[in-house]
């Protein structure tokens, strides 16, 4: 597959098959992640995979619950990567704090786009979630109060095999400039 067509194969899923996912394929989708490219080669993560049902169950309903309850469909994915933001070294970090930008944060954005673009090329589906309670979340894993969750992604067969949506974008003269 052509990386244009991945990019356009890629979409936001919210509705799963049952069908559990083999570890191999979650592996090679965190391997993806593992080689991605980050500000001084921090590689400023880690990934907790939750493909147990009960443990799974448990975070959904105590981390997106109440106001965070518009994601109640995780529930339907058989699994959550919890992607955990580390430190990035020293330069990076210096580099981040004269400039006023999170270098960390970028590169977990970098990581797990790889992640979900390898998900898509082997016919999971993923999707992106930022909306759920952080302390909740570090409660049910038993993650130190220090520990930094930014993104959680949930991974699974599409319920339906279906095209892919029309992408609703912004035209490239809109975003776009030559100097």
């Amino acid at each position: 597959m052509k990386f244009s067509e991945l990019v356009n194969k890629r979409e936001s899923t919210r509705m799963y098959s049952s069908k559990p996912v083999p570890r191999e394929l979650i592996d090679q989708c965190l391997e993806a992640a593992r080689l991605a490219p980050s500000a001084s080669n921090s590689q400023p993560w880690s990934f907790i995979v939750v493909d147990d049902e009960a443990t799974k169950n448990e975070i959904v309903d105590k981390s997106m619950s109440g106001i965070y309850s518009s994601n109640k469909f995780v529930k339907t994915a058989p699994v959550l990567i919890v992607a955990i933001t580390e430190y990035s070294v020293y330069y990076a970090r210096l580099g981040g704090m004269l400039r006023n930008v999170k270098y960390n944060l970028i590169d977990i954005g970098i990581a797990c786009e790889h992640l979900v673009l390898q998900a898509a090329e082997l016919g999971l589906g993923t999707c992106w979630l930022g909306w759920f309670s952080e302390n909740a979340l570090k409660k049910v894993l038993g993650l130190s109060k220090n520990t930094k969750v930014d993104v959680v992604l949930c991974m699974g067969y599409p319920a339906e095999d279906k095209p892919p949506r029309q992408k609703i974008r912004k035209p490239l003269d809109k975003i776009r400039r030559y100097y």
